[in-house]
C-alpha cells in the first residue's frame, strides 16, 4: 500500500501562523522535503520537529521526484514544505503533485498560510472572481503576458520582488491604463506588514518614495 504525500503550508511571516495539524503531520511523516534545509531547520526546531530533511527545489525537482515517488510507493508517508507559504503556489510542488496523480498516490494538501489571500481580502477590490498570475515572466513573453492580462475583467493577483516592483508598476500603467485600481501588500504576517491602495499612479508614487522590502503581492483591477 502506497504512503501519503502531504503538502504542508508554512508561515509566510509570523511563526504563530503554523497550524496544530501541520505540526502533527510533520512530526509523523518519514521525512520532509524542503527548499532550503537551513530555513526549514529554523522552523522545525521552533516546533521541536526532528525529522530528516531532504532538499527539493527548482534546480533538482526533476531528478528528485522519481525517488520520492518510489518511496511513496514503498509505503512511506512524506511531507513537502517550502520556505514560506503553500507548496506548488509559485514554489516547488507542482511536478511532485503531477507525478503523484500519474501514479495514483494519495495526496493531501493542508489548508494554511499563503500570501495571496490576505492581500486580496484587504485590497478592497472585487474578490468574488480573481485570476492568480503569480510572477510575471522575467523577459521573454513579459509584454505578451501583460497585454493578455490587461484584457482581463477579473481582479488580478501578482507576486513581485522589491527590486522589480517599480518597473512592474510602470508597465501596468502602460498596459492597463493610469486609472487602474490597485493594492500593494508587503511583509504579510510580519512586523512591518503594510498595504497601500489607490490608483496605479498613486502606487507608483508610493513605491518610489521609499525602499520597499520583503515579497510583494500586487492586486490589480482595471474594470472598475
Amino acid at each position: 500500500m502506497s504512503g501519503i504525500l502531504y503538502f504542508v503550508p508554512t508561515p509566510v511571516g509570523n511563526l504563530e501562523d503554523m497550524t496544530f495539524r501541520a505540526v502533527k503531520v510533520l512530526k509523523e511523516v518519514e521525512y520532509i522535503l524542503c527548499e532550503d534545509t537551513r530555513t526549514s531547520g529554523i522552523l522545525l526546531k521552533h516546533y521541536e520537529i526532528s525529522k530528516p530533511l531532504k532538499s527539493y527545489h527548482l534546480h533538482n525537482e526533476h531528478q528528485a521526484t522519481e525517488k520520492v515517488v518510489a518511496d511513496l510507493k514503498s509505503g512511506q508517508n512524506i511531507a513537502i514544505i517550502t520556505d514560506a507559504g503553500t507548496p506548488g503556489i509559485s514554489d516547488p510542488g507542482y511536478l511532485l503533485a503531477k507525478a503523484g496523480a500519474d501514479n495514483n498516490i494519495e495526496m493531501i494538501c493542508l489548508p494554511g498560510a499563503t500570501a495571496l489571500i490576505p492581500a486580496l481580502v484587504v485590497s478592497g477590490l472585487p474578490n468574488n472572481e480573481f485570476l492568480f498570475a503569480g510572477f510575471l515572466p522575467q523577459k521573454k513573453g513579459r509584454q505578451t503576458k501583460l497585454k493578455q492580462l490587461a484584457e482581463e475583467k477579473k481582479t488580478i493577483v501578482l507576486y513581485e520582488s522589491p527590486h522589480k516592483i517599480n518597473t512592474t508598476l510602470e508597465q501596468i500603467k502602460e498596459f492597463f491604463g493610469e486609472e487602474t485600481k490597485a493594492s500593494l501588500s508587503r511583509e504579510i504576517s510580519k512586523k512591518f506588514e503594510e498595504t497601500k491602495r489607490g490608483t496605479i499612479n498613486e502606487l507608483i508614487e508610493f513605491s518610489k518614495s521609499k525602499t520597499l522590502k520583503g515579497e510583494i503581492v500586487l492586486i490589480v483591477n482595471n474594470s472598475i
